[in-house]
């Protein structure tokens, strides 16, 4: 990439859910933009995929298998990769799940609570991890990955809307105890995209709203990815970016 194109470097990222999908996609960016990348997940094969795939490209990136829904497990990502590149400038928060897709009467508890520890208290753990290393530097930008459905909600969707309602809110009360830190706290909603999690894609085709909606690769939501991570130290905070026509 021309040095010009380098808008990201001698910066670190972490992005989270980075083995595939949306999170693959920002992590090549960023590498490519000149960012060190702590490519996370629970899945080794894939994220190691992902650090070849940026390495091959001249980038550079670590594999580290995490699950955000142990604490512990979040803080020796984020310990491992401030020892290896120095520091924490971007963090975003893409580790999602869909475990529950039945209405509330025919739920099972136990994918409703799955659901929520990954998408909100996973995305807790990590901002919370993350916070002390970006006073550090003086700076940060969190990104998380929210959803439509987590404003406006869906039947059949209870726990994953549920949990992005809740991202929704807490990147808002982040945003608020952070800014005097100069560290954004930003939701970036992409809209229906063609990943593995979203299996349902096809069924959203012969909706009003797939009628009108975009149905987007996982490269399609970088730029805007990209664009919240190079906002400079005064630039948005505690807002809502998505890549949605229009809000249903």
């Amino acid at each position: 990439m021309d040095e010009r194109e380098q808008v990201l470097k001698g910066k670190v990222a972490i992005v989270t859910g980075a083995g595939r999908g949306i999170g693959k996609a920002i992590a090549i960016a960023y590498a490519q933009a000149g960012a060190a990348v702590c490519c996370a997940a629970r899945t080794v094969a894939e994220i190691e995929n992902t650090v070849r795939e940026i390495e091959a490209r001249g980038g550079q990136a670590i594999a580290l298998q995490t699950d955000v829904t142990q604490l512990d497990s979040a803080e020796q990502m984020f310990q491992k990769t401030v020892e290896h590149f120095g520091g924490l400038d971007i963090l975003v928060i893409n580790a999602g799940a869909i475990y529950e897709r039945r209405r509330v009467a025919d739920s099972r508890p136990e994918d409703w609570r799955a659901t929520v520890e990954v998408n909100l208290i996973g995305a807790y753990f990590c901002a919370k991890t993350a916070i002390p290393y970006m006073q550090q530097r003086g700076a940060g930008k969190i990104i998380t990955i929210g959803s439509g459905v987590g404003h406006r909600g869906r039947a059949g969707s209870s726990a994953y809307a549920c949990s992005k309602a809740g991202l929704w809110m807490l990147t808002r009360v982040l945003a608020q105890e952070l800014w005097p830190y100069n560290i954004s706290v930003n939701e970036l909603i992409p809209g229906p995209v063609k990943t593995a999690m979203n299996v349902d894609a096809s069924a959203h085709r012969g909706s009003s709203l797939a009628e009108s909606e975009w149905l987007k690769t996982p490269e399609d939501v970088v730029p805007l990815a990209m664009f919240l991570a190079t906002r400079p130290e005064i630039g948005p905070t505690a807002q809502s970016f998505s890549l949605m026509r229009r809000d249903n």
